[in-house]
């Protein structure tokens, strides 16, 4: 399984969670090596044995004042949820919290010694080679991140950030960050592009310019990566590298999350994850890749708070895709139409009144370009309804990403895994 410094997060705030053994076998599906656990759980670590496939696993943040406090409690923990898993299951690193200081304030002061004491149970039990520490935080302690340049981290947590910086880089260990452009579109009022965001390609004229190092940026997702390689550099870490633990963008939201559609997260995902497996790296580090755990790998629908929170998954719990990654050229990772090649059709005993009205739909406000259908062109033969309305359902139901309902038409179309254009 070659690494193609793509991963998943593996949340489970879900109904229907599925079992271990079919994550494996969609993640195997699916070519991905890489996964991130919010916890250790013991049935999922026994599931990656033998697998090759890479794990992150994490001390919960309800755990993280325990472990601070106690050499004994770190070690009984790396006992339990490492040594007793290692080397069959493939653990690469320990996450220790979640984005602890903009979460957990209160606890950030112990965050540096819970990392500490995990390291020297490592060392204690001959692990620290093969298995880094670290811990993820949201981007947002990063204070003015355009122009990266002039990125520096919230001096209230210098305390924290410096002393973690040194572990980090005495350990070897990446700085973990968790990416939202989404969030960060949403949150600018329209001063950021959409485009801009979801890594569509610029016009040279649009792109964000750096005053200070001229460097050119095309997205979102590069500048916060720089404005914490330049925050870092700022407080004299410059050989720290940095992993994405999270990033994504959500394909549903509630009447005002207008942004959260299965459009925007097809684009912004397959357009990260082309991003990434080309090392395209970032303008301050070019061709150094940044590698990035996509949230996340289901929907997770008893998550509280707006809809979008329950809407971030690539699949549903029952292993079919919420929408197919457009990925040209990039191999066989997250190939995710595990339904197989499928087409939208107009049903051919329906009423034609009714057909008509679906295609006018589709080719009105469904957006779907339909020149081809004029007299004299490719596709006006044959000059029927059943054929024209086919050819524009099919053509919407692939621009949404084969997204479930999504081939429907009210009851006028059907889905087929016959090529109708063949």
């Amino acid at each position: 399984m070659s690494d193609s410094l793509i991963g998943v997060n593996i949340g489970t705030e879900v109904t229907n969670m599925p079992s271990p053994t079919q994550v494996v076998t969609l993640l195997k599906s699916q070519n991905i090596n890489r996964v991130r656990l919010y916890d250790a759980d013991r049935s999922m670590l026994l599931a990656f044995a033998h697998t090759g496939i890479q794990v992150i696993i994490s001390v919960p943040n309800d755990q993280l004042l325990g472990i601070s406090q106690s050499n004994a409690t770190a070690a009984n923990w790396v006992t339990r949820n490492v040594a007793a898993y290692y080397p069959a299951t493939n653990i690469t690193t320990i996450a220790v919290g979640s984005e602890v200081l903009t979460t957990l304030p209160n606890a950030a002061s112990v965050l540096v010694s819970a990392l500490k004491y995990i390291q020297s149970a490592l060392i204690t039990a001959n692990l620290d080679r093969q298995i880094k520490v670290s811990t993820p935080h949201s981007s947002t302690i990063i204070l003015d991140s355009f122009p990266p340049s002039q990125a520096f981290f919230n001096k209230t947590w210098d305390p924290v950030i410096v002393p973690l910086l040194k572990f980090l880089q005495s350990t070897g260990s990446p700085l973990m960050l968790n990416v939202y452009p989404y969030f960060d579109y949403v949150q600018s009022n329209g001063v950021i592009p959409l485009d801009y965001a979801l890594f569509q390609p610029l016009q040279a004229n649009k792109e964000a310019v750096d005053a200070n190092t001229l460097l050119h940026y095309t997205n979102v997702f590069d500048a916060i990566v720089d404005a914490a390689y330049f925050a870092m550099s700022y407080l004299n870490f410059t050989n720290i590298p940095i992993v994405v633990t999270e990033s994504g963008w959500p394909s549903k939201g509630d009447a005002k999350e207008h942004d959260a559609t299965v459009e925007n997260a097809n684009t912004y995902n397959s357009n990260l994850i082309q991003h990434v497996i080309n090392k395209t790296g970032t303008p301050k580090h070019p061709g150094t890749a940044v590698t990035t755990y996509i949230y996340e790998l289901y929907n997770e629908d008893t998550r509280p708070g707006p809809v979008s929170e329950k809407n971030w998954g690539l699949f549903h719990t029952n292993g079919t895709p919420v929408y197919t990654l457009r990925l040209a050229g990039a191999g066989a990772i997250l190939a995710n139409d595990t339904t197989n090649q499928t087409f939208c059709i107009a049903k051919e005993k329906v009423d034609k009144k009714m057909l008509q009205a679906a295609l006018d739909w589709a080719c009105g406000p469904g957006k779907v370009d339909c020149s081809a259908l004029m007299q004299g062109e490719a596709c006006y033969e044959p000059d029927d309804v059943v054929a024209h309305s086919t050819y524009a359902f099919n053509a919407y139901y692939q621009k949404m990403g084969k997204a479930s309902g999504s081939c429907d038409f009210k009851g006028v179309a059907t889905v087929t895994t016959t090529d109708p254009s063949m």
